[in-house]
């Protein structure tokens, strides 16, 4: 399986703004640390995923929902180790149509797919920027130094907010939205 790409954005777009050189390690883990977020939120790699191999457990009923969408192809679609053929692919949603009724409640049922994106969608590039950006410039490690009779205190946290750019990606791109009512 070739697995998505390790950033939903492309550093140098991030170094750019931080003006920094693009192989900077601090630079490329707050990238990596904000792409992770982001696939964390929306709960799929989000970038094209080939060759992928699911196991799910069949719902007694007619569709059977995907980890990861959209869906680019369907290779192999397996019910407890026997090929199933005709099956019906909903793309955007990552659903599957079983040709003959049911996907049995009992079974294991393997697919080897296609999907996400490329290229990654500019609004979710920009997002993850935004978020490397304000991830690489907090520094909770240090909040106060005192040296002699002086002190200063710097305004750090742990946490990194999020902005509307942010909320807007990730609600367009997330998977599954039925479960957070």
């Amino acid at each position: 399986m070739a697995g998505p790409e390790p950033y939903l954005a492309d550093p140098q777009d991030l170094a750019v703004l931080l003006e920094l050189p693009p192989t900077d390690v601090r630079l490329l883990a707050a990238l990596r640390a904000a792409t992770r977020r982001f696939r964390g939120q929306v709960r799929h790699p989000v970038s094209l995923v080939t060759g992928d191999t699911v196991f799910l457990d069949g719902t007694g009923t007619q569709l059977l929902r995907l980890p990861a969408a959209p869906v680019v192809k369907v290779h192999t679609v397996l019910v407890d180790d026997e090929p199933v053929t005709g099956v019906r692919v909903r793309r955007q949603a990552g659903l599957l149509l079983h040709p003959g009724g049911c996907w049995p409640e009992w079974s294991e049922i393997t697919v080897t797919y296609d999907h996400g994106l490329d290229p990654v969608p500019g609004e979710v590039a920009e997002a993850v920027v935004d978020q490397a950006r304000a991830i690489y410039r907090t520094d909770p490690a240090i909040q106060q130094i005192t040296t002699g009779t002086e002190s200063v205190s710097f305004a750090a946290t742990a946490a990194v907010g999020i902005t509307e750019q942010w909320r807007a990606a990730v609600e367009a791109h997330r998977l599954n939205r039925g479960d957070d009512a």
